[in-house]
């Protein structure tokens, strides 16, 4: 089969699923083509069968703004008509289904059909919003195939836009260099001293993260224990986090990374993830940080519980609620045997549940059904 994919080229948990896919695609022995306004930053590498087509978006002084959706549209016909796709599998309904379903209207194989992953900010954020609200849902609308990566993010999708179209939930999967992850007593040396127990944060630090709770959450625990609050990204919320670590005295308790491309590495050295956003569609960083055994105490908002399982794998707590936080760290940190026990469920759940020769076949599947509809 040969397939044209289409994603954000970034950190972000979409464009990792995306290209994760795509290579695990090529693999397979399909003709996978990405289609992107720069490499996305997982394709590090030549890989059989896999190839990527820059977009151009070109600055004209008539355009305050470069209309990047009419040049991928343009870029997706290019690679439809030149590599002969078979199917457009576009990851986000704006610009991306947009921009698929004006290629599929151009193109000279008028049978093309596109797919449409939803991952989470298309429809939670911008499906709030008045002036992209009837785009979005004409692009999903017009997709000849809808998927969403958890239940809770179909049944937002279908509540909100009101939509006809059969959505089947595909988990996002594990990407192999979590399976294989090793720790490092030197990267382990690195971020803590002897004896502290790592406790790990990984994000965009964007509003929808409530970073701030984090400072507060680690204020909360008693000035005895020996942890260390790794914080890994960056974003809009970092300043403010730092600075509320030196008003309250713990930048001996916190250390601002940055971001980083050694995920894996920081989670196999991790004791404890913490997650307090308000809302995930899905929360991929919880399922890498399971697939390294490390267990999880995030909230309970949006599709967290289907990925972090309260009492299995880790704990869940209302949004919000610092002092839950803080006593559910303390009580993991206490209890090394419950901690080994989450640690051992999150490694079986996770290959169980979302490894890729689960979830990989599941898009094949989706492919030949729309393809044959």
């Amino acid at each position: 089969m040969r397939i044209g994919i289409t994603c954000y080229p970034t950190y972000g948990g979409s464009g990792v699923v995306a290209t994760e896919l795509g290579k695990k695609l090529a693999q397979l022995g399909h003709e996978v083509h990405f289609i992107s306004y720069a490499l996305p930053y997982r394709l590090n590498r030549f890989q059989s069968n896999l190839f990527f087509h820059e977009v151009e978006v070109l600055k004209y002084p008539l355009f305050e703004y470069p209309p990047y959706s009419l040049s991928l549209a343009s870029k997706m016909v290019e690679v439809v008509e030149a590599a002969k796709l078979d199917i457009l599998h576009v990851h986000y309904a704006i610009p991306h289904a947009t921009s698929a379903f004006l290629a599929r209207e151009m193109a000279d194989q008028k049978k093309l059909k596109y797919i449409t992953t939803l991952h989470g900010t298309d429809i939670t954020l911008l499906g709030a919003d008045p002036s992209y609200f009837k785009i979005v849902k004409f692009s999903i609308e017009k997709s000849d195939g809808v998927t969403a990566v958890s239940e809770y993010l179909k049944k937002e999708t279908q509540d909100t836009f009101q939509i006809n179209n059969s959505i089947r939930v595909i988990p996002n999967f594990i990407p192999d260099d979590f399976i294989s992850a090793k720790p490092s007593q030197e990267l382990r040396n690195c971020c803590a001293e002897k004896g502290e127990f790592i406790l790990t944060h990984i994000s965009n630090f964007r509003p929808l993260k409530r970073i701030p709770d984090l400072i507060y959450i680690i204020n909360k625990l008693p000035r005895h224990l020996k942890i260390k609050l790794l914080m890994v990204g960056d974003g809009p919320d970092r300043f403010q986090a730092e600075k509320l670590c030196k008003e309250l005295g713990l930048c001996d308790k916190v250390v601002f990374m940055g971001k980083q491309e050694n995920i894996s590495e920081i989670l196999a050295v991790t004791d404890l993830f913490l997650l307090p956003s308000e809302n995930e569609s899905f929360g991929l960083v919880i399922l890498e940080a399971h697939a390294c055994g490390v267990p999880c105490i995030t909230t309970n908002a949006g599709g967290i519980p289907e990925v972090n399982l309260d009492g299995e794998t880790g704990f869940t707590v209302n949004v919000g609620d610092i002092d839950a936080f803080a006593g559910r760290i303390e009580q993991l940190i206490e209890n090394s045997d419950l901690r080994k026990r989450f640690s051992k469920n999150a490694r079986i759940i996770s290959r169980d549940r979302f490894s890729a020769d689960k979830v990989v076949p599941q898009y094949l599947n989706f492919y030949e059904e729309t393809l044959n509809s």
